[in-house]
């Protein structure tokens, strides 16, 4: 099917992980799971407290109350976004830990303070590797 971006979406996300450089930015994807359309993407404070440029952590509350604003505006959440500074846009071992199947996980490369690539990722259901998932239609690159 492939992950769509519509709005303000892709240049929301790309600012987001340039701004946040050189330490990893995380957001949640907002809109039709079904469509596999984002029409809002919500930004998210990384409470890591140590690997900054390569890990990110958000509490549970404060991913339950910014899900859940999302969610009293009639919005699905779609998956997540998060950066690589300095490294590739390729899933890693963690990414995939932690993933949960029939959610999209976009990831963008950033490197020295500027979006590269863009690749989103789905968890298959046995959990031994994500997949690419196609953006569409015909996402950009990164400036």
């Amino acid at each position: 099917m492939g992950l769509r971006l519509e709005g303000s979406a892709r240049a929301d996300i790309l600012a987001h992980a340039e701004a946040g450089y050189p330490h990893e930015v995380v957001g949640i994807l907002a809109g039709s799971r079904a469509a596999g359309v984002v029409t809002r993407v919500a930004a998210l404070v990384n409470e890591r407290a140590d690997s900054l440029a390569n890990r990110y952590a958000v509490g549970p509350l404060a991913l339950a109350r910014a899900e859940a604003a999302l969610e009293a505006e009639g919005l699905e959440i779609v998956g997540y976004y998060h950066s690589h500074p300095d490294h590739p846009s390729r899933y890693s071992d963690f990414d995939r830990d932690h993933a949960l199947p029939n959610m999209s996980y976009l990831i963008v490369s950033v490197r020295a303070g500027r979006a590269d690539t863009l690749q989103s990722w789905r968890l298959r259901e046995d959990r031994s590797v994500m997949d690419e998932e196609p953006l569409s239609p015909g996402v950009p690159p990164c400036p």
